[in-house]
Order: structure tokens, then sequence, then C-alpha cells
């Protein structure tokens, strides 16, 4: 991660202190008034903290979690001996991979207005977090969906068109097939470019809290005696796009209020008897049939209605089979830049890809070559290298497509516990990244 000499300097005179970190937890950015903070709580050269791992400077440090969960936290409030502060921590996601995560400390004066600092510190975290975000933004267009295949080409035709309107959009495929790189190409490609684009997953967390994290909060401070808030997604990209990823996981009471911010441009934050207004464009996504969903009454018709105007249909791996050699070509470059080894594939492998039916799509064409990558011993992937059940003709080739689906999520919690580890603490951690509850997880490892 490499932050441009602008950057450094934007960030250098503010009066907030801002702390970089890898996915190693070592810290590769702290400004100038990050390195005076650190320096004097603990005494080392301030000159000396870029480079070390922050937990080893700061023990109880919250920002590595959010490498780990891929949420921000905000609004903490913490205190060390006669400083009081704030931090607000946000993950720095690049082409779609999280690879750092950056804290912003706000220093509280006790004796000013807490009311209009904190107004303060949400004005400039919406700067910040626009800053962060904007080169990943950017960098997501509709020139790297791959489209070889007749099917791929008309669905990325329609969504560089309809991402110049103002609409909700909603993608609607399998799971693993790339409609969290849809929805970034078309904010790309929209008019709100320059604007921040948050996403969060809908399943992730239970209708209370997902209201808080969407629309925000007011609630007592610690004493009683003023008013906090934290502030939400919508809030936070105004002006910009918010992705609802999974949106049939949202319960009925929280559709109803994403079909009023659709309809109004206003939200109320939880707590609040008053209505903000906000200029933000949805873009839902769903893995399953919403129609079926909107039937058994699970799913608003009101809202299905309002998403569905300008509904892109995202076509599985399996029927775009001209997109495979494009794709692992891509995937290849991608691992070959993590890695630090330029891989290749052999035609045998290649071969056993192109006879995969794919179910769970580009995720687990991801997944195989990950696999491979590591396995092969001189950077060239071949058959060999290949799980047993990719592109053999064997009797799993015969399974119904259910059960092929039921064996790659198990082959993909394996090789998520595998970096997180087989304890409770992993298996929440990897249930979490997934998307998926603990439950989940133990009944789809059976």
């Amino acid at each position: 991660m490499v932050l441009s000499d602008s950057a450094k300097a934007i960030f250098n005179s503010m009066h907030e202190g801002i702390n970089i970190i890898d996915t190693d937890e070592v810290i590769v950015f702290a400004n100038t008034t990050y390195r005076n903070f650190v320096a004097s709580e603990n005494g080392i050269d301030p000159g000396k903290i870029e480079g070390c791992r922050l937990r080893d400077l700061r023990p109880g440090a919250r920002l590595p979690s959010v490498l780990n969960s891929g949420e921000p936290i905000l609004q903490l409030e913490r205190k060390e001996g006669d400083t009081s502060y704030f931090v607000n921590m946000y993950p720095i996601r690049e082409y779609g991979l999280i690879t750092g995560a950056i804290s912003v400390v706000t220093f509280m004066d006790e004796a000013s207005s807490l009311r209009q600092k904190i107004d303060e510190v949400e004005r400039r975290n919406r700067q910040i977090l626009h800053q962060v975000n904007a080169s990943d933004t950017a960098s997501v267009t509709f020139d790297l969906i791959v489209s070889r295949a007749a099917k791929s080409r008309a669905c990325k035709e329609f969504a560089n068109k309809i991402a110049q309107i103002k609409a909700p959009v909603l993608l609607m495929s399998e799971s693993g097939t790339g409609k969290g790189v849809y929805a970034r190409a078309i904010h790309n490609a929209s008019g709100r470019r320059t604007e921040p684009f948050a996403s969060i997953n809908c399943a992730l967390f239970d209708s209370a809290v997902l209201e808080t994290k969407l629309f925000g909060s007011l609630g007592s401070s610690v004493q009683g005696a003023l008013r906090t808030s934290q502030m939400g997604l919508v809030e936070a990209v105004n002006g910009g796009t918010l992705f609802l990823d999974e949106i049939s996981e949202m319960s009925l009471d929280l559709q109803s209020k994403i079909l009023k911010l659709i309809q109004s441009g206003t939200i109320r934050p939880v707590g609040s008897i008053e209505e903000l207004p906000v200029d933000v464009r949805i873009i839902a996504a769903s893995n399953v049939d919403l129609t079926e969903d909107v039937v058994a009454g699970r799913f608003s018709s009101e809202l299905f209605y309002a998403l569905n105007s300008f509904a892109v249909k995202i076509p599985p791996l399996r029927e775009r089979m001209e997109d495979v050699p494009l794709l692992v070509q891509q995937i290849l470059d991608d691992l070959s830049i993590t890695l630090k080894r330029r891989l290749t594939i052999t035609d045998d492998a290649l071969e056993r890809l192109m006879s995969h039916s794919w179910p769970g799509n580009v995720r687990e064409l991801r997944s195989v070559l990950e696999f491979s990558a590591y396995t092969c011993s001189d950077d060239r992937i071949t058959a060999v290298n290949l799980p047993e059940n990719i592109g053999k003709s064997t009797a799993r080739d015969t399974m119904p497509l259910y059960d092929k689906v039921k064996e790659f999520e198990k082959m993909e919690i394996l090789r998520t516990l595998e970096y997180y580890g087989n304890d409770l603490k992993g298996k929440k951690a990897a249930a979490r990244e997934l998307g998926i509850s603990l439950a989940s997880l133990y009944a789809k490892l059976k």
C-alpha cells in the first residue's frame, strides 16, 4: 500500500491523528499528530513508529479487528491518562480486497461543547473516508469485467447504460458471480463517481444492528446530560452510492425504510424524531429469486418494484465458459502480485477448468486457483495441482447441482478456517467473512 505525497501532506496538516496499517498489522503511515501522540504515551522516538506492528506499540488496539471483520468501528470513545478522544476505524479496499485499515483519532477538549465536536468529527471523517476509498472505487471499472461471451457482453453493456441514470439498481445472480464488482463499476461510471461508495452485507446483522449501521442513531451520553450520535452509512455516503448486498435477508420493517429513502430521499436515525434529507443511490443485490419472496410475503412488493425497474441479471459462469481463460489469466495476475511470483497455467490444467460446471461461479474459480497456486512447486499450475473434483469424469460430476454447491461451500469454509484457525474464535471470524451465521457454518461442514 503506497500513499501519494499529496495524500501524506493532507493527512500531516490535520489535527486528527491518522494511522494506516497493512494486512500484517504493520503501520505503513502515521501522520504527525498520531506519531506525537503515540510517542508521548510510550516514550519512543516519533520517527520510529512507521514500520512497527501496531499491537507491539498498543496491545489493546482495535484497528486490527477491522481487518478481520471488514466493517468500520465508529465513535469509539477512549481515554488514556488525561487524554480523551474518539476513534473512527475503517477498512481500506483495493480491487474489492481489504488491503489495510485506517484509524482517525479526534482529541476532545473536555471544556468545549461535545455536540459541536462530534458534528465536526463526522464532517471530517466523511472527507477522510471519501479520500481513502476514492482510489479503490476509481480502480474498479467495467474494463475490469471479463466479457468475451455474448451473455457477458450484453450484461455489461446494459449495466454501463443504466449507470448514467439516478434510479436504484437491482443486481440478480447466483453467489460468486461478482455482484460487488458490478456495483462499484456502476458507481464509477455514473455522475457520482467522485462521491463516496460504501457496501454492507445485510445477512451479517440482525435487524436492530443493521438499522443503526444504515441510518445512525441518537442516544444519551454516559453522564446522561448530553446527546451523542453515531453516523450511519447512508449519511456517510451522502451524494454517493450505497450497495446493499443480500437485501433479501433484510427485515420487512427495514425494507419499508429503504423504500422511504428511495421515494422521499429522507431517513430517520434511530432515536430521532427528525427527518434527515440525503441524496444516495441504492444498488441492491440478491442471489435468490425475489419474486418468490414477494409471493411468500418475505419481501416487500413495493420495494421490489422500485428496485426491479432496472434489474441486471449477471449470468452464471457455466453460461459463459468463453470467459474462463480470460478470468484465469486475470486471477493469476492478481495472485502473482500478492504472492510475489509469476504464476502460469498449463494447457491440460486449463482444459480441466473449462470442463467444470462451476456451481460457485467466479468465486469458486478464484478459490481453486488460490489453492493450486499454493500447491504448485515451480510457479506453474498443472492438472496435478487442481482439486480432484475439478473437471474429472468421476462419479462426483454426476452429482446434482445442489450437491455440487454444498461441496464447494464446504471447500470454501475449510479454506477460510485454515486462515483463521479451527477453534471457536476462528470459526466465528470465518463465518463473518463468509457472510453466514455460526450455526450455518457448522451445518455446512457436516
